[in-house]
């Protein structure tokens, strides 16, 4: 980030420039280049990693540089945590919303569209994704192919086809990733694991996991569903750029009804309750279960259109078995080392999600008047439950008596992927493991298409992960990707 008349900024990007040019005359070490006193220490901070570490990587010692995109509401929030390192861009295209925090970090370059970003700004180490879902993809892989490491937000990706593209393109460029499912890295999910790891409720065979959003009471709504397309046109204001808000989704007036936030709730720029909180509150089950890609999928839900998506919905998925053989290659345990993380046999299970405001009935054995939450997360074995945290029935939690801990604790979700960028330990929510939980959630949101409504009363969608397909049904397969407006390709 140079500004005209800062003499040791502009110094400081003559020396990278000479120094990462092999045939410049002047080349020379790094420890000759960090050693040149007339720098200013603030002038070091805009060194991309390439020149502070190796093969890319930035030195543990030095600061990443960090861009980001998309900021106005979550993204505010994660680059609150990485206040460690050295934000040095920022890209929205609304500035009205993203105002406090262009203010709050007056020194990043200000822009407005990330692919002019990433191209002026080289010194970009990693790059922080929040944005609405329908530019995820598309913000992920203009950093990957810029060779910028990547923390983006929940789900990854607008669709399943995505999801796969970009956690492949992550994996063939060798850099590091984070997905914003915040949870993954906490006590709670490692107890569920060793828990569950531990024979605790014996093998489970089912899980349910349960939200109130998008509305968790008639005059409490997170942001609408089950509404139409507004029909009056406001101008669009000055501070926003709607047709760079628009990106890859198909073109439709402006209006106050998409953004900012309420995008969550229409199919052409959100995913849903199930995409909003699916990556969070299933990864633990992901994790504790070992789970894979599922092998079917149906849905039900109150009535739908082609704008938004239901009130309310419940999706079941199917898994199958997990063996010993299975488990030794499957990804969803990396970020869990410990003794626990071995491998055990694993039964079929089903998993059923709900949202807005519906929950499972009851489990046997519950002591009245104790709440299921309108939040929450069940997991049933041959040998009791797990409800949240608890095990029930009390008997059998006493019988189970202390589990100890096994599993290596987590440094903080945003410093995992902040010391993995610096040559550290690969981050727990990988895109490697994030892809793919992203895949199985979005994946949900397909048999709730109204489009496929009168099908669905007779089939259930079997999936074929391998080749990102069903095989029952041809027309569902029309939703495992989107199409995208002329001038957008991912």
């Amino acid at each position: 980030m140079l500004k005209p008349g800062n003499d040791a900024r502009e110094r400081c990007h003559e020396l990278t420039m000479k120094n990462t040019d092999p045939t410049h005359p002047m080349k020379f070490t790094r420890r000759q280049f960090m050693g040149g006193a007339a720098l200013s220490t603030a002038a070091f901070m805009v060194v991309p990693g390439a020149v502070l570490g190796l093969n890319g990587a930035t030195s543990p010692n030095e600061k990443l540089n960090v861009a980001g995109i998309g900021f106005g509401g979550q993204g505010g929030s994660d680059l609150a945590q990485m206040e460690s390192e050295n934000i040095m861009a920022l890209c929205d295209v609304d500035k009205r919303h993203a105002a406090h925090i262009f203010r709050k970090y007056p020194q990043a370059k200000q822009f407005t569209d990330y692919h002019k970003m990433l191209d002026e700004v080289k010194e970009i180490d990693g790059v922080v994704i929040a944005t609405p879902d329908h530019h995820h993809a598309f913000a992920s892989m203009a950093a990957i192919r810029h060779g910028k490491h990547v923390y983006c937000e929940k789900p990854l990706t607008h669709s399943v086809w995505e999801a796969r593209q970009v956690t492949q393109a992550a994996r063939e460029a060798k850099l590091v990733t984070q997905m914003g499912n915040q949870g993954q890295a906490s006590e709670e999910t490692r107890r569920l694991c060793e828990l569950v790891w531990a024979g605790a409720i014996g093998k489970v065979h089912e899980a349910h996991v349960w939200t109130d959003r998008p509305s968790n009471g008639l005059f409490n709504v997170y942001w609408p569903q089950g509404v139409d397309r507004p029909k009056d046109t406001p101008p669009v204001p000055e501070t926003l750029d709607w047709d760079l808000w628009l990106g890859p989704a198909p073109q439709r007036p402006y209006n106050p009804a998409y953004l900012p936030f309420v995008w969550r709730g229409w199919w052409d720029f959100g995913t849903g309750a199930l995409g909003d909180i699916g990556c969070h509150a299933q990864d633990p089950i992901f994790r504790a279960l070992k789970l894979g890609a599922p092998v079917c999928v149906q849905a039900s839900s109150t009535r739908v259109n082609k704008e938004t998506y239901p009130v309310g919905s419940m999706i079941t998925y199917e898994y199958p078995a997990r063996s010993a053989e299975v488990q030794a290659i499957n990804e969803y345990t990396r970020g869990l080392s410990g003794p626990a993380a071995g491998a055990i046999e694993m039964p079929p299970v089903k998993l059923v999600w709900y949202d807005g405001g519906l929950r499972p009935p009851r489990p046997e054995g519950l002591p009245d008047g104790k709440p299921m939450g309108d939040n929450g997360r069940l997991l049933i074995g041959d040998q009791g439950y797990i409800l949240n945290d608890t095990i029930y029935p009390e008997s059998r939690a006493k019988e189970v008596g202390q589990i100890p801990k096994t599993i290596a604790r987590s440094p903080g979700h945003y410093r995992e992927w902040i010391e993995g960028c610096k040559g550290g330990k690969k981050p727990g929510s990988n895109f490697d493991f994030a892809g793919p939980l992203a895949e199985a959630v979005l994946l949900g949101n397909i048999p709730v298409r109204v489009q496929l409504r009168e099908d669905l009363t007779r089939y259930k969608l079997l999936w074929d992960s391998a080749n990102l397909k069903f095989t029952n049904l041809d027309d569902a397969n029309q939703f495992v990707r989107t199409e995208y407006r002329a001038g957008w390709s991912l």
